[in-house]
């Protein structure tokens, strides 16, 4: 058996921590959309929220939304370890179910009817605006714990359980469990609220995509220049930085060049070229932006003194 200690380490750690702290916030963020935005207007969008609010109006408000999300992320958490193994680790495991402790948190701490106007149906009173405040709230909530490699269980557990079984890609099983939680809101809303939800389920998939993409845009920089030692020894050991250099033959002089090739974030992608003002290194630049990186990225550098 483990020494205490050695078992312990995993949540002593600043990172245990830091990340216990980013999911509580995010799934935080996620729960205010669907108790504000969703459970008021009875909008059913494609997730275990959704599903749950359904389930709600069934049993005649008998029973909390908030214990329906509980209950059912538990079952989900359960299958897939039956189903599909121990993919799923202890991150899925909090997000889903601080859920529903959460939607409980958010009625304490300011219940929906005090923000609704006299006569409103939502706190926003039209379902187009309850959709798109929703759909933002949980777009930002999801890409803030896609960058820790989390998620907000529910909907994803049910999408590799259909696509391990049914064998359809991830996408498309996303796509068709959020499509047939959607459906079932046929049992308590009128056709064009369906629709709404459906609609927002798509466009809560694009959203998440831009958010996404935008907190893991890197810029590829591709610079040619005489000064190409200079630029490298900057970008290896002031911004600690991998680099690649290719040697190359200009096309129209025939000279021999090296050009440098980097990816870096957009703030050192901005102190790369006040370094090369700075010293006023000249060159031909070139730069794309990168979504995603695989293999070695230098995520922890060290603090210089």
């Amino acid at each position: 058996m483990k020494p205490l200690k050695e078992l312990l380490h995993p949540v002593v750690t600043w990172k245990f921590w830091k990340e216990l702290i980013i999911m509580t916030l995010g799934m935080a963020v996620g729960a205010a959309a669907v108790y504000y935005f969703l459970m008021p207007s009875k909008l059913i969008i494609g997730s275990i929220s959704g599903l749950s609010i359904v389930l709600a109006e069934i049993f005649g408000g008998k029973i909390k939304v908030s214990i329906i999300v509980t209950v059912i992320n538990a079952v989900l958490l359960l299958l897939a370890w039956l189903l599909i193994g121990a993919e799923f680790g202890a991150k899925t495991v909090y997000t889903a179910l601080i859920l529903g402790p959460l939607l409980d948190f958010w009625e304490k701490v300011m219940p929906y009817e005090s923000l609704m106007e006299a006569g409103a149906t939502s706190v926003m009173n039209d379902p187009w605006f309850d959709l798109l405040c929703f759909v933002l709230l949980l777009s930002i909530s999801q890409s803030i714990l896609f960058q820790i490699n989390a998620s907000t269980g529910g909907l994803d557990i049910l999408a590799k359980i259909v696509n391990k079984y049914l064998h359809f890609d991830i996408g498309m099983s996303v796509t068709i469990a959020g499509a047939m939680i959607c459906c079932s809101a046929f049992a308590i809303n009128p056709f064009r609220m369906v629709v709404i939800g459906l609609i927002g389920t798509w466009i809560n998939g694009v959203v998440v995509d831009y958010f996404t993409d935008a907190l893991n845009r890197k810029k590829k920089v591709c610079i040619i220049s005489k000064d190409h030692e200079a630029i490298r020894e900057f970008i290896t050991h002031e911004l600690q930085r991998g680099c690649s250099l290719y040697h190359l033959e200009g096309g129209f002089t025939g000279d021999e060049r090296i050009e440098v090739v980097a990816l870096l974030t957009k703030h050192e992608y901005s102190d790369l070229f006040t370094f090369m003002k700075e010293h006023k290194y000249e060159g031909f630049v070139t730069a794309s932006n990168v979504s995603e990186v695989y293999g070695r990225w230098n995520l922890h550098k060290t603090k210089k003194a």
